[in-house]
């Protein structure tokens, strides 16, 4: 008993060890970084734009309660948007260079970027681009600098936008596992691969019309910024016709073709360096640091309070990729009851999710604005729960490749009986009432559950058809007939008065503060998301590496066999009846 004794001891020694080891670093690191001196600008500076770090709209702040430690991260795009908004008027700017950008950015966030990057030129400063290999959607971003540079040997890709989704109704035959759907909506088509082995008639007209407007955004601002017409963009990408970079160079797509060494010295003559000199850079990242902890003018009492809501709509505390409630709500009421708060301005990025946590913030919002405007901007998508959480807002403000409604809602529960019984696996069930069982996965759904949970259904698309015809106005039988599920873009959305403006976020800002009677104001950034400990030690997959599960499993499995696993984990955890969007849209 005294050697187990003695080796449990030294086990319990070595974790006490191994924590403090662990928690003392942690803590040198924070030190480190607290003593960290503001990044330094010199004179004659360019800015490198890399925005291979940046995904999200907002990055972040976080509250570790358990150490009173406070976490503020400036990475996310309105960061971006906002260093080079400064940077317009930081004489030690004197332009931007976007190097070999590969950026996972959608098209409204593009768009957003393109036009800062658009805004920034007008103050006489320059904006060249070089890559060695264009993808159609960083060619959309990089098509608004002065001077286009693409290497001897690399290649644009511009071909128009395309669509490919799997019908697995014939899988579930063969297999035996099959997919219990319930849905309101016929154009709720996140079920649809599951019920026919062929793409329905309504999927493909509103995808149809969401790619051909999408695209159409895409090549007139191309157009414009390099002056060829959309006719002439359209035939490019008929017959891929600036594959090379000489076709591409004959197209007039790109200005120069060069190796980067030249890229960087026609650099230089534009800043009067040296040829055997470096000329000075600041990354993106660096300056939004600088930006983001010297530029806030303090004198300025009112507030527009933004609230990021970003990410599938799930529940619980929520982050950074996940809209739960309880940061949400608690920072809408801290908003709502701090006197140097104005207005709010809600900037929602999400295909939905959880209905009843999309009621929960729906309700928040109601509270709110009878005290204080409540203005939407919507970025990438503000579909399904996205836009149940924006529907009751005093004015929506959406981009015009804003993909939104899919006012609808499902439920899946999948079935194993048959495979079940082909594997030789009975299940029995005891019950003392007609439903007290529920539902199991090992037997064929019982009628009277599935008449009850079709119930639920209707009761959940009634309520969010009255939440919207509420909010925008409209009679039920007006969201109804836009309503069923269907997908549409920003520029549609307005038409049919899903939303009231196109717009930016600076746009729905400057409403906002209208609309709170003040011209004099900065800007706060919500939600403050609240940590523990365990959710600090979920960050780190052992003591040496530090490094996150994410950096690891990028690492092993590439960038898009990550976003896969990633689409998988979200089914996985989808509970309840979903208001979510049918499909993922990314734009290569």
């Amino acid at each position: 008993m005294r050697f187990l004794g003695n080796v449990l001891a030294t086990i319990v020694g070595i974790f006490i060890f191994c924590m403090l080891f662990f928690f003392g670093i942690l803590l040198l690191g924070v030190i480190a970084g607290g003593d960290s001196e503001t990044v330094k600008v010199k004179d004659n500076s360019v800015i490198e734009l890399d925005l291979s770090e940046v995904s999200l709209d907002y990055a972040g702040k976080v509250n570790f309660k358990d150490f009173n430690y406070f976490e503020s991260n400036h990475n996310g795009l309105i960061d971006v948007i906002n260093a080079i908004d400064y940077a317009k008027t930081d004489d030690k700017i004197k332009g931007i260079s976007i190097l070999n950008n590969f950026s996972t950015l959608g098209l409204a966030q593009s768009k957003a970027l393109r036009d800062k990057l658009e805004d920034f030129k007008s103050s006489g400063k320059f904006v060249v681009a070089y890559s060695n290999y264009l993808t159609q959607s960083d060619y959309y971003v990089n098509s608004v600098a002065d001077s286009v540079y693409l290497n001897p040997v690399g290649e644009l890709d511009f071909k128009g936008l395309a669509s490919e989704i799997l019908y697995m109704k014939e899988l579930q035959q063969k297999t035996g596992v099959k997919m219990e759907v319930l849905r309101h909506g016929k154009y709720k088509s996140a079920v649809e691969p599951f019920l026919t082995q062929e793409m329905s008639p309504e999927n493909r007209e509103q995808i149809t019309v969401l790619l051909n407007e999408a695209w159409q955004t895409i090549v007139s601002d191309v157009s414009k910024s390099r002056n060829i017409s959309v006719d002439s963009l359209n035939a490019i990408a008929n017959t891929l016709g600036a594959r090379t970079p000489e076709m591409a160079l004959a197209t007039k797509l790109i200005d120069k073709i060069a190796y980067e060494d030249q890229y960087h010295g026609a650099i230089r003559k534009k800043l009067s360096v040296k040829e055997d000199e470096d000329y000075e850079t600041v990354s993106i990242l660096d300056y939004t640091k600088k930006v983001a902890t010297t530029a806030t003018d303090y004198t300025k009492d009112d507030i527009v309070a933004i609230i990021y809501a970003q990410g599938e709509i799930q529940g619980g505390e929520g982050d950074v990729n996940i809209i739960g409630e309880g940061s949400i709500k608690r920072s809408l009421k801290e908003a709502r009851e701090d006197d140097d708060v104005k207005a709010i301005v809600l900037r929602v990025d999400s295909p939905g999710g959880s209905a009843l946590t999309s009621e929960l913030i729906w309700r928040e919002i109601e509270i709110t604005k009878k005290v204080k405007p409540v203005v939407v901007s919507m970025g990438n998508v503000a579909a399904s729960g996205g836009y149940y959480i924006a529907c009751n807002a005093n004015r929506i403000f959406a981009e015009p490749s804003t993909i939104t409604g899919s006012i609808g809602v499902f439920g899946m529960l999948p079935n194993f009986k048959e495979l079940a019984d082909n594997i030789g696996v009975n299940a029995e069930q005891v019950t003392t009432h007609n439903l007290s069982a529920g539902y199991s996965p090992f037997e064929p759904i019982n009628e009277e559950y599935k008449t009850i949970a079709l119930e639920s259904i209707e009761t959940i698309y009634t309520n969010f058809i009255n939440r919207v015809a509420t909010g925008r106005k409209m009679t039920p039988e007006q969201v109804d007939a836009i309503a069923q599920g269907r997908v549409w873009l920003g520029t549609d959305a307005l038409k049919n008065g899903l939303v009231d403006e196109i717009g930016g976020l600076d746009d729905a800002i400057t409403y906002a503060a209208k609309q709170a009677k003040t011209n004099s104001y900065r800007i706060e950034n919500y939600p403050e998301y609240e940590k523990d400990f365990n959710d600090l030690l979920a960050q780190f997959t052992g003591f040496a590496m530090f490094k996150s599960e994410e950096m690891l499993l990028k690492e092993q499995l590439g960038e898009e066999n990550y976003q896969v696993l990633q689409q998988i984990k979200k089914a996985n955890k989808l509970k309840g009846v979903q208001a979510i969007m049918p499909y993922t849209i990314k734009i290569k």
